[in-house]
């Protein structure tokens, strides 16, 4: 009758242990850079990506950017929440034009994540990267500020996860902005 209470206790043991692994977040090693021609420029000193990747991700981020930006209904506004000259009205950010009375921050940069380990794995996934108001940068979802928009770190998958999109939504005044205050925790990306 041991055995089997000991085979029991293992099992529940290992099964908790499962469980608990599932509960962390999975990370990734991603990159931050201002522009294309810098981790193209990163990519050919052998680093995280190759430069064909640079291109699929900026591409990626870009999309995400006229899909998912925060939109104001002033340029004021939009100011307030990404600082002085980091917004544009939609017609002139968005390629195909756009309302000329909606404002969104410019593309300041862009994170690169790559996914190994994910379904489909070695795939490189991106966000597009906004000036926030402490002088910083933010992602699309406004879930994470970060210090810079160049470096390295290890940091949660959830970070390339899709934001909502804000194309054909009714543009944020101040008084939703401000309701949706603060852009998220701070990170900092090593070198």
């Amino acid at each position: 009758m041991r055995t089997r209470s000991r085979t029991v206790a293992l099992t529940i043991l290992g099964a908790a242990a499962f469980t608990v692994a599932g509960c962390r977040e999975e990370q990734v090693e991603a990159q931050a850079f201002p522009d294309l021609a810098s981790c193209r420029s990163a990519a050919e000193q052998q680093g995280l990506f190759t430069p064909a990747e640079c291109d699929q991700a900026f591409a990626q981020a870009e999309e995400l950017h006229v899909e998912a930006a925060p939109r104001y209904d002033s340029l004021a506004v939009c100011e307030e929440q990404h600082g002085e000259d980091a917004c544009g009205s939609e017609d002139q950010v968005v390629e195909d034009g756009g309302s000329g009375s909606i404002f969104m921050p410019l593309l300041a940069g862009y994170l690169i994540g790559n996914m190994l380990g994910r379904a489909g794995g070695g795939m490189a996934a991106a966000q597009p990267l906004y000036r926030n108001a402490q002088g910083g940068f933010t992602n699309a979802a406004r879930t994470t500020n970060f210090g810079s928009n160049a470096g390295r770190a290890q940091m949660s998958a959830q970070n390339f996860a899709r934001p909502a999109a804000t194309a054909g939504q009714a543009p944020m005044s101040r008084a939703t902005a401000t309701s949706r205050g603060g852009f998220g925790g701070s990170r900092s990306f090593g070198g």
